[in-house]
């Protein structure tokens, strides 16, 4: 008997459910852990549209790591959100649909079988009143969180994204923020693009920047796409720092992407004093402290002139915090405080103790490959160690996970290659011309 004949008619009903649990959100623990940390940054904002899919996916990721009594109050804050957001006079509206798909699927785990009928009934009475376009299709309110959700996750769901986003914006065209997070799922593709987007990509995002005033993370996008091109922005960039730094502190405010503005397009010296006078305004804010200590590697690591008097102190200082105040997702600021020992004054030992530390760590395939990616390069330009990070890239490459640290080593290894090809091709030309074989 196959396992779809096994079910039973209340599973069937809930493997139909269009919800979190149904979507093939597969993750790995520790990606688990980082994504709920990044949720947490977002601001618990009664406006932000989408405080009620934040809350679902919390509650989703929130069971996922066991924590099932923090996934029932996510859940049932999701609901309240949608319902307070939609101004909704009753628990009733097509908005609601995936999260008691969720609360079905969670209570079913839960081994309470009656309340996860309930929730099945009430997704059924919300299908037949609020039904979608076709058998074929959605309802246009499941294809927008949808979107929003899997654009969070790996490279082909964010591909999925746009496409749910752009049927659910057919459907209703006069939902603002859907056009506003379907131009940003858009630029995700061009993120580690030095040029930017193409110009029809670039017009999307002008006019849902114009449809959008208030909307700041996207108002910062824009201006950082409009840099790539070659245009000034200066005066724009500080007009937007005095509206970001008047907002509530989160990881939607924009000051993130403002401050990598400020370090390629004005000065990373102008980044620090930027997110410093943040940090006096909120000098609690662990998001900001994470953005600090970000700046403060961008200047020690990336730029040849030397960091200014007690810089380097303020750095290593911001990110053992920021390693404190996120434990379990915390090995990027590892590595980058590893870079920061390796750049200062008798660091080496300590830099490469740390790194000695994460390698011989339990990590991920994942984390694993980003750590490789930094190790060579490390040993490349702090222990001029040649060989060994030649070694560290193909480790990299060699671990089958896409992402941009696997791209990165192999690109690294194909110039290597062809570097070297040069130098033999050139070696036998000089023998040939000795050899008075070769004009």
């Amino acid at each position: 008997m196959s396992a779809a004949q096994s079910q039973t008619p209340a599973e069937s009903k809930l493997e139909a459910l269009q919800c979190h649990f149904t979507w093939d959100i597969d993750l790995s623990r520790a990606t688990l852990f980082r994504f709920r940390d990044k949720l947490e940054d977002i601001v618990d904002d009664e406006g932000n549209i989408w405080l009620g899919h934040i809350y679902n996916l919390q509650g989703f990721i929130h069971y996922k790591l066991g924590l099932t009594e923090d996934a029932v109050s996510f859940f049932s804050r999701a609901a309240e959100a949608l319902c307070q957001i939609r101004q909704a006079a009753s628990d009733e509206g097509p908005w609601l649909m995936v999260n008691y798909g969720n609360q079905a699927w969670l209570h079913h785990h839960l081994g309470q079988e009656a309340e996860s009928q309930a929730y099945l009934s009430k997704v059924d009475a919300l299908m037949n009143k609020y039904p979608s376009p076709s058998q074929e299709e959605l309802h246009a309110e499941i294809y927008a969180e949808k979107a929003w959700t899997l654009m969070k996750f790996s490279r082909d769901k964010k591909v999925q994204a746009v496409d749910y986003f752009e049927r659910a914006i057919r459907m209703q065209p006069d939902m603002v923020e859907w056009q506003s997070s379907h131009t940003i799922a858009l630029m995700h593709s061009f993120k580690y693009s030095d040029t930017g987007v193409d110009p029809d990509i670039l017009e999307k995002i002008r006019k849902a920047k114009e449809q959008d005033p208030e909307n700041l993370y996207l108002a910062v996008h824009y201006l950082e796409q409009i840099a790539k091109q070659g245009e000034r922005v200066r005066h724009e960039a500080r007009d937007l720092a005095a509206k970001v730094l008047r907002n509530p502190v989160s990881s939607y405010s924009g000051i993130k992407p403002l401050l990598r503005v400020y370090r390629h397009y004005i000065s990373p010296d102008e980044a620090i004093d930027l997110v410093e006078e943040a940090l006096k305004q909120h000098p609690d804010e662990r998001y900001l402290k994470r953005c600090a200590a970000l700046c403060y590697k961008w200047r020690i690591v990336f730029f040849r002139d030397g960091p200014k008097p007690g810089m380097t102190d303020r750095a290593i200082s911001l990110h053992k915090e920021v390693i404190s105040l996120y434990p379990h997702s915390s090995i990027l600021k590892k590595i980058d405080l590893a870079n920061i020992y390796a750049k200062s004054k008798d660091g080496l030992g300590q830099a490469e103790q740390m790194y000695q530390d994460l390698l011989g760590s339990d990590l991920e395939p994942a984390d694993r490959q980003m750590l490789y990616n930094y190790y060579a390069k490390y040993l490349h330009f702090d222990r001029r160690d040649h060989r060994r990070s030649i070694q560290y890239h193909r480790k990299a490459a060699e671990i089958p996970h896409e992402s941009f640290y696997r791209d990165n080593s192999i690109k690294t290894l194909e110039r290597i290659e062809e570097r070297s090809k040069r130098r033999i091709n050139e070696r036998v030309d000089e023998v040939l011309r000795m050899l008075d074989i070769k004009p």
